[in-house]
């Protein structure tokens, strides 16, 4: 009887565990190919991002009060001081890196993007070593020439290669380096409060809005002003369906930050990493197939040697956290360079049942 109530639970957690990475995945490939969608009938996609901030604060700040209202606790709210000098440099980091990733959607294919993108981890192993947050070690060197070769094998002779498209992406990875450095200062500051993700998004979004607010209105805001999709619009209808579309896309990056810090939450981050890679061949599976991306033999060999990079380096992590005697928060969150959300790997105990509270509504 025994063992069957263990198998019984075995198969509960596993099942559980496996509805997590489906909603992530969800979420993750869905916000993809959305961007990428819309992005070729509206070429506003600062414009479109700025929006997404909008709606991401929206959901943030109704969660924080939502919470606040169970439990019976204020929720943290940082001084100008600290919010301008400790917040102010991560948000913008994080505002170019999530910009210019759906501007680069103009000229690139989703393969390229993904691939492109998962490049961010030797930046941020980089930034990681000049701010001495990882140590330099052989291993991580050979981490670094795996997802490098990847990378060129990747690129080299593509038929739908844009250098513009790619510069883009590619500077979103380099700025994504800086971004997830300082998001891991940031978090190591414990007398912020800002652990919690949810408040986390509360005080970036703002500061990220305004950040890119410059770069939107020279490249973005005369021809936005003069098109007849948003300020002169003669349509009605046409108007609120393209801000349907936008509020849509703020909807799916509230969700998979969420999904993200559900799946961390209730498992751990190397979950998330592990499930991070696979999601990577599903997305340029899918963009083969449903969008007629053009993927060479000599591309593939190059996404499974930038794979096998990051697959050391997860290991390598984890190896390290168990020399240590259990699970730490990791070194460096470059395992999962797309995440939308700061995701917190471990709590306090103090504030256990109020996540326990947060994450239940979630799933309701």
């Amino acid at each position: 009887m025994g063992r069957w109530v263990l198998d019984l639970a075995f198969v509960w957690k596993a099942a559980f565990t496996l509805g997590l990475i489906l909603l992530y995945y969800c979420f993750s490939i869905g916000i993809t190919f959305y961007n990428k969608w819309l992005t070729k009938s509206f070429h506003f996609p600062l414009f479109m991002t700025m929006l997404h901030l909008a709606v991401i604060f929206l959901f943030s700040a109704l969660s924080r009060a939502l919470v606040q209202c169970s439990s019976h606790r204020a929720r943290v709210v940082l001084s100008w001081t600290d919010y301008l000098r400790r917040v102010a440099p991560t948000a913008l980091a994080t505002a170019l890196d999530v910009g210019l990733s759906n501007w680069s959607f103009l000229y690139i294919t989703v393969s390229l993007y993904t691939m492109t993108k998962s490049s961010a981890i030797l930046f941020i192993l980089f930034f990681s070593l000049i701010f001495k947050l990882e140590e330099l070690r052989a291993a991580l060197v050979l981490v670094v020439l795996l997802i490098a070769g990847g990378l060129f094998m990747f690129t080299y002779k593509s038929t739908q290669f844009n250098v513009e498209g790619f510069a883009l992406v590619l500077g979103a990875s380099f700025i994504g380096g800086i971004r997830w450095t300082l998001t891991q200062m940031l978090l190591q500051k414990a007398e912020l409060g800002l652990q919690n993700p949810i408040d986390t998004m509360f005080h970036l979004q703002p500061l990220m809005f305004l950040g890119l607010f410059p770069l939107f209105a020279v490249f973005e805001g005369l021809h936005l002003s003069t098109s007849e999709k948003i300020f002169r619009f003669q349509d009605t209808g046409l108007l609120l369906r393209v801000l349907g579309s936008l509020f849509l896309g703020g909807i799916l990056a509230f969700g998979l930050g969420f999904s993200e810090f559900l799946l961390v939450s209730r498992t751990s981050s190397l979950t998330l990493s592990i499930a991070g890679i696979f999601k990577e061949v599903c997305t340029l599976l899918l963009a083969a197939h449903l969008l007629g991306d053009q993927i060479s033999l000599v591309n593939w060999l190059g996404f499974a040697l930038c794979l096998s990079g990051m697959s050391l380096h997860m290991a390598l992590k984890a190896l390290h956290s168990r020399g240590n005697g259990g699970p730490k928060p990791p070194k460096n969150l470059g395992s999962s360079p797309d995440l939308e959300l700061l995701l917190r790997t471990s709590q306090q105990e103090d504030e256990e049942s109020e996540e326990g509270y947060f994450m239940t509504q979630g799933q309701q």
